[in-house]
């Protein structure tokens, strides 16, 4: 396995009727410390409706959380590419290049929620539809060509961008994957990554991941591009860790059931269908269907090594940002999984955690030799100290 990067995908939850405002700021101090702990990157959503997606604009949020990190990366999770000029989305991700010196990245989707479209006249086929004409149009615009094209909402005459992407060639793209084919698709087709959401949410996605990545590899050699790179293949998953499985099912008492009623009664998105009744239910539909971990550090590893076996390998763990537990025992969820997940999954051939404990083996073994030339030390210099004395 090589090094796998640890980031998050931040949509984000938060219950109806709370202070937007202070949710918003939860977030920007989860990034905060998110990029204390170490984490690779994180991915911002854009929504419009529905009460609790609150992220409006992906771009500005991450320009406020690239003032208060340092290495972090930042990315679009998603651009809803449809509902916009691609001209002024290519334009913007590029001058967030240049601000964040390079710890920007592209996420592209039709747009999850219907809710969403529905006030711009769209529908959800149109928006699949869009999301392939704007993605090639947005891809040539960073390739440096001059493109002129009508689109069903937008019209470009010899549209080029005046500055080149900070990050060369250009910075990272991956387009979303939740339930239909369109993510890979385009992923394949244009030589970008892939952000598996509801693939990893789900039962039933859970089962596809494998042919996910082989829809890419189908398309990339179709359109003749290169081999497809599964480093740029990011899973998202659900997780909630805590010292102890009981300590982990109290925390999520606290706002697991409104993270549900979310799917299961407001959203209009199949896709991320989730069933329990109870907190019991729910807790159990997380746990075995195979779609996350709420428990140990050692369970979360083992989830991760259930998706790197079902997927064939990919090179990004986004935990799903959920506010299933108060701030508190989130951060401390973060921080375990910090400790004592991730460095079992990075290091160049083996953990870095692995590299650790061998030390501990190689001391252990020959402890007893090292403790009597220690002693011996000892002797040896109260020795020459008595001799020196009496020779005084």
């Amino acid at each position: 396995m090589t090094r796998l990067r640890f980031g998050a995908f931040l949509a984000p939850f938060h219950p109806a009727g709370e202070n937007p405002t202070l949710a918003l700021q939860r977030d920007l101090r989860l990034i905060e410390h998110m990029d204390e702990l170490g984490y690779d990157e994180v991915w911002v959503g854009e929504h419009h409706s529905a009460g609790s997606e609150l992220i409006a604009s992906p771009e500005i949020f991450i320009a406020a959380a690239a003032e208060r990190t340092k290495h972090i990366r930042l990315g679009t999770g998603v651009t809803s590419v449809s509902y916009h000029n691609p001209l002024w989305v290519a334009d913007r991700m590029v001058l967030l290049d240049h601000l964040t010196r390079g710890r920007t990245m592209l996420g592209v989707g039709p747009g999850s929620l219907p809710t969403d479209s529905a006030m711009i006249g769209l529908d959800p086929t149109d928006t699949r539809e869009l999301l392939d004409v704007n993605l090639d149009i947005i891809m040539r615009l960073l390739a440096g060509e001059t493109v002129t094209a009508e689109t069903k909402t937008h019209r470009l005459v010899d549209a080029q961008l005046q500055l080149r992407p900070y990050t060369e060639p250009c910075f990272d793209i991956a387009v979303a994957a939740v339930a239909s084919p369109t993510g890979p698709r385009l992923a394949g087709r244009h030589g970008t990554g892939l952000l598996s959401i509801g693939a990893t949410l789900t039962k039933e996605g859970f089962d596809a991941l494998a042919h996910h990545w082989n829809v890419v590899e189908e398309r990339a050699e179709h359109f003749g591009q290169p081999a497809p790179d599964r480093a740029g293949w990011r899973l998202v998953g659900l997780m909630h860790v805590a010292e102890t499985r009981e300590q982990a099912y109290r925390d999520v008492e606290h706002g697991i059931e409104q993270w549900f009623r979310y799917f299961q009664r407001v959203a209009a998105f199949p896709q991320m269908a989730v069933e329990g009744g109870d907190l019991k239910e729910m807790i159990d539909f997380i746990n075995e269907a195979g779609v996350g971990a709420i428990g140990t550090p050692e369970d979360a590893r083992a989830q991760v090594e259930r998706l790197w076996e079902q997927s064939g390998g990919f090179g990004a763990m986004l935990l799903l940002a959920h506010e299933w537990a108060n701030p508190a025992a989130t951060r401390r969820s973060l921080e375990l999984i910090a400790q004592h997940v991730m460095p079992h999954f990075q290091g160049p051939g083996r953990s870095h955690a692995q590299s650790t404990s061998d030390a501990r083996e190689r001391a252990r073994g020959t402890r007893d030799g090292h403790a009597k030339a220690q002693l011996s030390a000892v002797e040896h210099m109260t020795g020459k100290y008595a001799k020196e004395v009496a020779d005084k």
